[in-house]
Order: structure tokens, then C-alpha cells, then sequence
């Protein structure tokens, strides 16, 4: 039987994360919901749809989902398969299923849930997230042959796999980190195109000025950093 736990970063969402949670399919064995300071219901509503609730007062992406893989480390029983999931609801949490499926079915090592044009609603990328994408990925392609088309947050990993990428991102470079290590450390790799909506509030990255610059920042600064490695 496969072990799947599912991460969920999130800051003040309390008006959607009992959706997410509530969603994804009862194949999971533990949600994770990381209330990275959060000062809204969000941990209630969380705890009440039956998700584990960690607080992480230190403002990131990347430290809520270390957190989540911290609380996991500790446990005696270990997963096969972690799933990183938005807690905003524009992901729809049942792909769950067909994201990892390659890695059950077919050995994968690491599963990307891209966000393709034709399979989202429109407006629920912004233009400098779209921007982001296509350059990330081109450079990608360019440095490292990598076919990724999307540095979507709705991913699903080999739980060993994910110890020996050694992840490091506090902030905004935490998927890009993850797709650039599963490159240089020769991980298989597939994406499966998932359907995506818009989400319920604000986005703290691309729906802010600040967050979409400092996020570009991570991204570039990540992949010219491994382009030197090389």
C-alpha cells in the first residue's frame, strides 16, 4: 500500500483551505496544513476539516514546507510519495490521483502538475506569472535539456527522493530549487497537465508588486546559480 502525505503552505486562507483539504481524495494518508503566520481562521478551519495543523511564525514559502517535511521526519512511519498542494483552492486537490499515479504506476521519480493553457480559467494567471514561466522554463531548456513547461506548485515527489535534494529555499525559490536539483541529480521526471481556477483571495506572491519582483529574483538567481555549477 502506498504512504502519500500531502503539504499544504498557507497563509490566512481561511476562506478555502476546508475546500482543499476536503477535496483531495481519501487515498491520502495525512494532510498537512502549514499556517505560515497566519492571523486569521485559517488553523481552525483547517483543524475542523481533520488536517495535522503546524505553525511556522517565520514568513516563506520554503519554511512551510520544511516545516511540513520536518513533522514528517519525525514521524516512525514514513511516506513513499509527498505532495506539495497551494491551500488558495485554484488547484483542484482530486488531480491528486493522476499526479501521482506515474509515480505508483510507472516509477517516476517526480511529477509536475502544469498549469496548461488550454486547461485554465482565465485570469487565474497573472502576466507576470505566465512571463515567469515561459522564461524559467526556456532557460531550463537552454542550460539543463529540461522539457518542464511550468513551475507549478502542485507536485508530487518520492519521499527519498525528496531527502536527497538536500532543500534549502526559505522563500520564493522553492519550486524552482526543487526542479533544478531533480535535473542535476538525474531524476526522472514528467509533467501531467492539470486543470487550474481562479483562486479565493489575493495571491501574497503574483498579486503584489513586491512578491512578483522578489519572486523573479529567487527564480533567475536559482538557475544561474546551478548554470555555473555545471
Amino acid at each position: 500500500m502506498t504512504i502519500i502525505k500531502v503539504i499544504i503552505p498557507a497563509y490566512n486562507e481561511a476562506d478555502s483551505i476546508a475546500r482543499v483539504i476536503n477535496d483531495i481524495p481519501k487515498s491520502v494518508d495525512e494532510i498537512i496544513v502549514v499556517s505560515n503566520n497566519s492571523t486569521d481562521n485559517t488553523e481552525k478551519n483547517a483543524k475542523n476539516a481533520g488536517a495535522t495543523v503546524l505553525k511556522e511564525s517565520r514568513k516563506g514559502y520554503g519554511y512551510a514546507c520544511l516545516k511540513g517535511m520536518e513533522h514528517i521526519a519525525n514521524q516512525t512511519k514514513k511516506p513513499d510519495i509527498v505532495v506539495f498542494l497551494d491551500g488558495d483552492y485554484s488547484d483542484y486537490p482530486e488531480d491528486l490521483t493522476k499526479i501521482v499515479a506515474p509515480i505508483i504506476n510507472d516509477d517516476i521519480d517526480f511529477v509536475i502538475g502544469a498549469r496548461v493553457k488550454q486547461l485554465r480559467e482565465k485570469g487565474s494567471m497573472t502576466v507576470p506569472q505566465i512571463f515567469g514561466n515561459w522564461l524559467a522554463t526556456t532557460l531550463m531548456s537552454l542550460l539543463f535539456g529540461a522539457k518542464f513547461t511550468d513551475l507549478g506548485p502542485f507536485r508530487a515527489i518520492k519521499y527519498k527522493k525528496l531527502l536527497a535534494l538536500n532543500m534549502q529555499d526559505k522563500t520564493y525559490g522553492w519550486t524552482i530549487e526543487m526542479q533544478l536539483k531533480a535535473l542535476t541529480q538525474k531524476l526522472t521526471y514528467i509533467e501531467v497537465p492539470v486543470n487550474y481556477k481562479n483562486r479565493i483571495g489575493v495571491s501574497k506572491v503574483s498579486g503584489t508588486v513586491k512578491g512578483a519582483i522578489f519572486a523573479g529574483i529567487k527564480i533567475l538567481g536559482w538557475i544561474f546559480k546551478y548554470s555555473f555549477k555545471k
